[in-house]
């Protein structure tokens, strides 16, 4: 037995050793060693160790196993070691600023997935794995402005390619031994996509997911050779549904700068688009993490009743590429806020809800987006549902002792380190920004034992909302005494938990 890893292990090419990571004392994976079998634990060797908190540290190996892979990584920058035959570590390349790579290999050379030379959107590049020096990269498949590649698989004799186009997932085939190129076609005006390549490295098959709004999420096989897709699973829905019965539609809402803000929605055919529609709009915005069209059974149940379901895929997320990232993050985060705000207003103008029947939902730095949308249109919100919202963003950002607030700070800013960072956070952190005025009626979610938003972030904002607010509308503070960051544990309670929001919103549009 193995004690107190973090999680990641792999194992030797030749079964008899362990490469694992531990944690340090503030919960960051930081360390590798390697465990050979027989052996006490006390006697596993150091194989790496990162000294920069800011810093995570995983294990891994490439698909055809010719490497064992250690990644050092932050939310912009990465840097990956090679370990061959039992040897030490090699670095591919020294870590740069707000450079990232990810490797893979075939056949004696390395296929990279980068930003490198200024590829915002990532590009593909191949150099020799026994000697990958950074000025001989080459460009495989070369960076292309506002389409980004998401993740990439090699095999054997193709590279498959996972890239999103204006807020779209699509797949793409290279034929390595050709350089032949085809993409897989989807009908739907918006979808999720996921692919994934097994454990087989000499194969010409991948696998994929394919989901809707309407359509329940489907399995298939894709035969790279042939083309052919095998329809392998389909997402059951217990109390019977209807692709035909809903509607998917992707329309776009202009920002105050002029972007183009995608927007995706799911309703009934029968629910009346004429401007008296109840809608609840759900965005993120952060980490350049992008909000699939997936199918969801829950946002169905709203959708049932008579509801809008909106999804807000705003700038903070990379819906449209590494740019849109760029533009919802440190110096440029308010705009995450506004074009929230700008997708509630399209909502209205287009009939797709009543201006008084919106209800808005985030859930971590997406709670941070409901506290600050409260705060600056108050007046455009049915209700607002907080769930764990990182809402005490400049007081946590200026504390270094807990586990998160250093791999942070390139995404808000150091409020201990810049006076203009500071200022900036303190501009628009939700509790720093609450007012002397009404706002609209809040239900915030905490876990007592979440490590990532602490409990006392929605605690405190509830306090200041209390005291600050001058109406007379509902304010809900619940905190979960055995959750953490992802809700209550078990498919029934978290079923229950989604349940209670979606209660609340409900009953703020009087469908309850």
């Amino acid at each position: 037995m193995i004690n107190e890893t973090a999680g990641d292990m792999v194992w030797s090419p030749d079964g008899r050793s362990i490469y694992y990571t531990e944690f340090d004392e503030s919960h960051r994976p930081f360390r590798v060693r390697r465990h050979q079998l027989g052996t006490p634990q006390e006697a596993d060797e150091i194989v790496f160790e990162e000294a920069d908190p800011g810093f995570f540290v995983g294990v891994g190996e490439t698909l055809s196993r010719a490497f064992i892979t250690i990644d050092v990584h932050d939310h912009q920058t990465s840097e990956v070691w090679l370990i061959a035959d039992g040897k030490s570590p090699r670095v591919i390349s020294p870590r740069i600023a707000e450079r990232e790579y990810d490797p893979e290999e075939r056949d004696g050379r390395l296929y990279m997935l980068t930003n490198a030379d200024g590829a915002e959107d990532f590009k593909i590049v191949t150099v020799s794995a026994e000697e990958p020096r950074d000025e001989d990269w080459v460009d495989l498949v070369p960076h292309q402005a506002g389409v980004l590649i998401l993740d990439m698989i090699v095999l054997r004799n193709h590279l498959v390619r996972l890239e999103r186009v204006e807020g779209l997932p699509r797949i793409v085939v290279r034929d390595l031994r050709t350089d032949a190129e085809w993409t897989v076609k989807f009908d739907e005006e918006a979808y999720s996509l996921g692919v994934s390549a097994g454990y087989e490295f000499d194969t010409a098959t991948v696998r994929f997911t394919y989901s809707s709004p309407t359509t329940p999420q489907r399995t298939y096989d894709l035969d790279l050779e042939t083309r052919e897709r095998v329809l392998l699973k389909e997402q059951e829905v217990p109390s019977g549904h209807n692709p035909d019965d809903y509607v998917t539609r992707r329309i776009f809402a202009d920002a105050p700068d002029g972007e183009r803000v995608p927007i995706t929605l799911l309703y009934r055919k029968s629910t009346p688009i004429d401007g008296t529609t109840p809608a609840l709009l759900y965005g993120y915005g952060a980490y350049g993490i992008s909000m699939p069209a997936g199918f969801s059974v829950s946002n169905l149940s709203l959708a049932g009743r008579g509801m809008v379901h909106a999804i807000a895929h705003i700038r903070g997320g990379m819906d449209k590429g590494y740019r849109w990232y760029k533009l919802g993050r440190r110096e440029n985060k308010t705009n995450s806020f506004t074009d929230f705000i700008a997708a509630a207003e399209k909502l209205i103008a287009d009939g797709y809800a009543a201006p008084d029947k919106i209800v808005a939902e985030g859930g971590s730095a997406g709670g941070m987006l409901m506290g600050a949308i409260a705060n600056m249109r108050p007046d455009l919100w049915a209700g607002v549902l907080a769930l764990v919202p990182f809402v005490d963003v400049l007081n946590t950002m200026s504390d270094d002792t807990l586990p998160l607030t250093p791999p942070e700070w390139p995404e808000w800013g150091n409020p201990l380190e810049s006076e203009e960072d500071f200022k900036r956070i303190a501009a628009y952190a939700p509790y720093e920004q609450v007012g002397r005025q009404p706002y609209p009626p809040i239900f915030a979610m905490a876990g007592l034992t979440d490590p990532r938003v602490t409990y006392w972030e929605p605690a405190k904002w509830v306090a200041k909302l209390r005291v600050g607010k001058t109406d007379s509308h509902p304010l809900y503070l619940r905190t979960h005494m055995g959750a953490g960051h992802g809700g209550m544990s078990g498919r029934f309670e978290r079923i229950k938990e989604t349940a209670l929001g979606y209660a609340f919103a409900l009953s703020c549009v009087g469908l309850a």
